[in-house]
């Protein structure tokens, strides 16, 4: 867009009451522009808890626990060993679960 550098420059006054205009015919504007959402259509896309996903495949790559990694002996979560709280019996607690 191009600009005209010859025009006469707007205040901050002249700015912010064009501003507070506009705002207000905005408010007015969006108030009148209330969509009927029809709730069927909506509530197809929804998939309910203990839906049938026998058809669905699902691929993830599964990578061995690393040498710089525990599971944790009460979440049972595979943490980075920087989260290693503290051993209870010889057996590794993480942060979250200490």
């Amino acid at each position: 867009m191009a600009t005209d550098y010859d025009a006469p420059r707007k205040t901050d006054d002249d700015l912010s009451e064009d501003s507070i205009e506009e705002l207000k015919a905005r408010r007015g504007d969006a108030s009148s522009s209330n969509v009927d959402v029809d709730e069927t259509e909506q509530a197809e896309g929804f998939e309910l808890p203990g839906a049938d996903l026998s058809g669905e495949e699902l691929s993830v790559r599964v990578l061995p626990r690393q040498a710089d990694e525990f599971t944790c002996s009460r979440c049972f979560l595979v943490h980075h060993r920087s989260q290693l709280a503290k051993e209870v019996g010889g057996q590794p607690v993480c942060r979250e679960c200490a």
